[in-house]
């Protein structure tokens, strides 16, 4: 088997070892596809441009001077390309995608045709404010429910994402830190902790400390409290924790920190096992970031824009940042300036330019809406139960490091079952893509060794869940029974082999070159 410039498998060798090559490195309605570069020549266009005379004033000297590089192909062609690279990816339409902490639940389209009606999908944040009464009227309702769920009685709506988020909430509790006059500069974050947590804690100028696990995956209340003092400005904590695990002593471990005169943020990326059940406020949470986009339907990862919604305690909900929805009796309105707050709010400043992300709004409140209080919670039962049905289904024959009680929306397991086998963790993740699988969340969390974390969510039958668990059993009886050759090499039936992915982080191909430049991955 050779590899191509761009870690490709080369078209009939490619074959030879799954079936007889075709002539034209085709397999089926599998195409072999070059890159759009690769495919274009000089002179073809799929339009028709008239040949305009545009003289130098009118272009202010911008004339081109050089050929402008973009490929030519004719319209089939390209319609051709894009349709065959689709038939490439694997979405949560297609099939079971079991990324931990991702939350890859079913888009409903009646969520993307609520986001593309005429007032939502076009709203421009530039238009004047009476103008878009009812997209204010959506985010308001919006709000209603967020802290209706998490029982919070302030939301900041802006934060663009999960870690724009945590900012938010940090930089709230540094402002009412301030404005009792204190200096706290140290956060405990639990090592178990989404790496954003630290990050975010560091980028808004704090020292991170960090609190140790106990051996059955929960964070160390006796270590937190012992860390606690006059200097710690807040905890962040993920709850359910990055191990898919519900933190027992969290309500003991809030009255400590704010016994301390701290705050207690949490990371709200795994709500989606909680939503409906369990409301944050009632644990003594004083601010969480809430991922739209992963709990309430547009799957993570999806490529478009996020939105991190930050709920808030009394504590810190006169810290809110700008702009706020207010409305005053007549209509909605943004106020975009602290001394028009008025009410006592203080807020910190704003976290961008702009008001938060209509499409993800309309996405979320049309889930909300057409699954009401009970859907969403039975949703997040649901997950949990798939959760549960996977972790009991295979602990027999694939390791489960906290396998002896109840996980909740995500199975852990580590890789102590390949020990011996000559089968690494990677390998056992590629050979799920011949399987028509993703590979689940690998090495994540950090605090498990060679970790596979799996989140079925609510939206898979039992018979996914059982086609899935299926391969995941063989797989695992292979590997110990020593039958290794579906994992050497794999995958072999993916439309790309496995890439040479040291030397592709370390020199990337960002962009296309000729081929007589040297590539990445040779």
């Amino acid at each position: 088997m050779t590899m191509n410039k761009q870690g490709r498998a080369t078209s009939i060798e490619a074959q030879s070892d799954v079936a007889p090559p075709t002539i034209s490195g085709d397999r089926g309605l599998d195409h072999e596809e070059g890159l759009i570069f690769e495919l274009g020549r000089p002179g073809m266009t799929g339009v028709d441009v008239p040949d305009v005379q545009m003289s130098e004033e009118r272009l202010g000297g911008q004339r081109r001077r050089g050929p402008i590089g973009l490929p030519g192909l004719s319209e089939p062609e390209v319609v051709r390309h894009y349709v065959r690279l689709s038939r490439m990816n694997y979405a949560i339409d297609s099939g079971l995608y079991p990324l931990g902490s991702c939350t890859m639940k079913h888009n409903p389209r009646l969520n993307e045709k609520m986001a593309r009606l005429p007032g939502f999908g076009d709203v421009h944040p530039l238009q004047p404010q009476q103008t878009v009464q009812g997209a204010f009227q959506l985010i308001g309702e919006l709000m209603r429910w967020l802290t209706t769920m998490t029982g919070m009685p302030a939301v900041a709506m802006s934060p663009k994402a999960g870690a724009h988020g945590e900012l938010c909430g940090l930089l709230a509790i540094r402002a009412a830190i301030e404005a009792r006059g204190e200096k706290r500069p140290r956060i405990l974050v639990p090592e178990s902790a989404h790496g954003t947590n630290p990050a975010t804690a560091a980028f808004a100028g704090f020292t991170v400390d960090e609190v140790p696990a106990t051996k059955d995956g929960h964070v160390d209340a006796d270590a937190l409290e012992a860390k606690l003092g006059p200097d710690v400005c807040a905890i962040m904590l993920t709850n359910p924790n990055t191990c898919g695990l519900f933190e027992p002593r969290i309500i003991e471990m809030a009255n400590a920190v704010h016994k301390a005169g701290a705050y207690f943020y949490c990371d709200g990326a795994n709500f989606n096992a909680i939503a409906g059940r369990v409301r944050p406020g009632d644990l003594g949470i004083d601010a969480m970031h809430i991922n739209l986009h992963k709990t309430f339907s547009t799957p993570h990862g999806g490529g478009g824009p996020g939105a991190g919604p930050v709920v808030l305690s009394e504590r810190l909900a006169p810290y809110a940042p700008l702009p706020l929805l207010m409305h005053d009796g007549n209509e909605f309105r943004m106020i975009e300036h602290a001394d028009e707050a008025g009410g006592g709010a203080k807020p910190f400043g704003r976290m961008c330019a702009f008001h938060g992300q209509m499409g993800m709004f309309t996405r979320a409140l049309a889930y909300m809406l057409s699954h009401g209080r009970d859907g969403i919670r039975q949703a997040s039962e649901d997950a949990v139960l798939s959760a549960n049905y996977i972790l009991a289904s295979l602990k027999d024959v694939m390791s489960a490091p906290f396998g002896e009680g109840p996980c909740m929306h995500e199975a852990l397991f580590d890789d102590s079952f390949l020990e011996g086998t000559g089968v690494t963790t990677l390998d056992f993740a590629k050979a799920m893509i011949d399987e028509g699988y993703h590979p689940m969340t690998m090495y994540f969390p950090l605090v498990v060794h060679g970790a596979m974390l799996i989140e079925p969510t609510e939206s898979e039958s039992k018979d996914s869940l059982d086609r899935f668990i299926h391969v995941l059993r063989t797989m695992a009886q292979e590997a110990k029974a020593g039958k290794i050759q579906r994992f050497e090499g794999a995958p072999r039936l993916a439309p790309r082999r496995r890439l040479d992915e040291t030397a592709a982080a370390r020199k990337p191909v960002l962009r296309w070159r000729p081929k007589n430049l040297p590539q990445a991955a040779e």
